[in-house]
């Protein structure tokens, strides 16, 4: 390799300009939430790209949660903006954990960081009452006696994001619900695998009210304990019915 070469920039890439560009234009304002940007023609002709980098822009965007493809031809079509972050980073997270690039164990760990602080944050805040309802509105549903082990997977996902919520921190609530989306596949494998189904159930019905109960009543110390209480019993119960794997957390 030449001196020449060793110093050389990395080359960029044709679609480049059109991500900068729409990043600049939503940090001006000049793009809002709800906007439809223009087809890919008309795109490909601003920026003098080809059709194919602009689509190729747009999947990017897609995926990381910023835009909302859609198909067609007419007033409908082209991206719309819905800026949903968690989507991006539920979808990276799973496959790196999927890879093993990233231990359940050090996504139950992280968990267990953020979930306690924001027991804290949240029972120090108290929440708004439409909040509160929200996270009871769930943990009403999670007590219906006919309720299946999918159908309470994911209202137990939502509730923790929920309590997350509580916290007022937008990052931390973000980061919530991609932690939960990125182990979605292992907590549903440790539930199925779990023989004793009726009474890990009732248990984690029991530990959800305690935790509500106690941020409701703004105890966030004794609310940050049963949450870390929490995770780790089902860790552990977890390890015991998939002993192949390192389980996730509920």
């Amino acid at each position: 390799m030449t001196a020449a070469e060793a110093g050389a920039a990395p080359r960029r890439r044709t679609y480049d300009a059109l991500l900068q560009d729409i990043e600049a234009d939503l940090r001006s304002g000049k793009i809002k939430l709800g906007d439809r940007l223009p087809g890919e023609r008309t795109l490909a002709e601003s920026y003098g790209i080809s059709r194919a980098s602009v689509r190729e822009a747009i999947r990017i965007l897609d995926a990381m949660g910023v835009l909302r493809s859609s198909v067609g031809s007419g007033p409908t079509s082209g991206a719309i903006v819905i800026s949903d972050p968690s989507a991006g980073l539920s979808s990276a997270l799973r496959l790196h954990v999927a890879s093993n690039r990233l231990p359940v164990e050090d996504i139950v760990q992280t968990r267990i960081l953020l979930e306690t602080w924001s027991a804290q944050a949240g029972a120090a805040r108290g929440g708004t009452e439409e909040e509160l309802e929200r996270a009871a509105a769930l943990l009403d549903a999670m007590d219906n006696p006919g309720i299946d082990r999918a159908t309470f997977h994911e209202l137990d996902a939502r509730f923790h994001v929920a309590l997350s919520s509580l916290a007022g921190n937008a990052v931390v609530a973000t980061m919530m619900e991609s932690l939960s989306g990125s182990i979605v596949g292992y907590v549903k494998g440790a539930m199925d695998a779990m023989e004793s189904w009726p009474d890990v159930l009732c248990e984690l019905r029991s530990q959800h009210h305690g935790i509500f109960d106690a941020v409701r009543a703004r105890d966030g110390e004794l609310a940050a304990r049963l949450l870390r209480e929490h995770i780790e019993w089902f860790y552990l119960r977890a390890q015991e019915a998939t002993p192949p794997q390192s389980p996730p957390t509920p």
